[in-house]
């Protein structure tokens, strides 16, 4: 599997901690995030924009964003079409985001949970597979929104 992993400044030293586990895998690792030893602030959108680019157009299987809440970073990829971003923050929402919501990009926290239960969490995210049946038309009325709603938006733009 193809994982695009970045973070902003606050993310920064909990990314190089989980790219160290994720090297200890099978999986090709991209890292786009800022570096552990930058100093300075950054833009957590920015780094949701090219992990979301690349989740979006299929050039990586998944990706993991990482900023002070999650939230942040959460927020801004799930506006990507086809991302599907979960913020986690226990065993049962990392499982439950890729058994039921199939989800393509984790989002932590480094604010508020310490490394080794966020590669817990990653380990469950990485393992746990979907379960399709009934969740399965419920994320085929997700890409029917995102559809609809790039239909709205492109309209919008030819009339500027």
């Amino acid at each position: 599997m193809k994982i695009a992993v970045a973070s902003d400044h606050a993310g920064k030293e909990l990314k190089s901690y989980i790219i160290d586990f994720l090297n200890l895998t099978n999986h090709e690792i991209l890292d786009y995030g800022i570096a552990a030893d930058s100093v300075g602030s950054v833009d957590y959108p920015d780094y949701a924009d090219i992990v979301g680019s690349e989740v979006a157009s299929g050039r990586v299987d998944r990706g993991i964003l990482i900023c002070g809440t999650g939230i942040g970073m959460c927020i801004s990829v799930n506006k990507f079409p086809g991302v599907r971003a979960a913020q986690v923050f226990d065993e049962f929402t990392a499982r439950m985001s890729r058994a039921h919501n199939d989800a393509n990009v984790l989002c932590l926290g480094a604010r508020t949970i310490n490394h080794q239960r966020a590669v817990d969490f990653v380990k469950i995210w990485l393992t746990t597979e979907f379960e399709e049946g009934r969740h399965r038309s419920r994320l085929n009325k997700i890409s029917t929104i995102e559809k609809r709603l790039s239909s709205l938006s492109n309209a919008n733009d030819n009339h500027r």
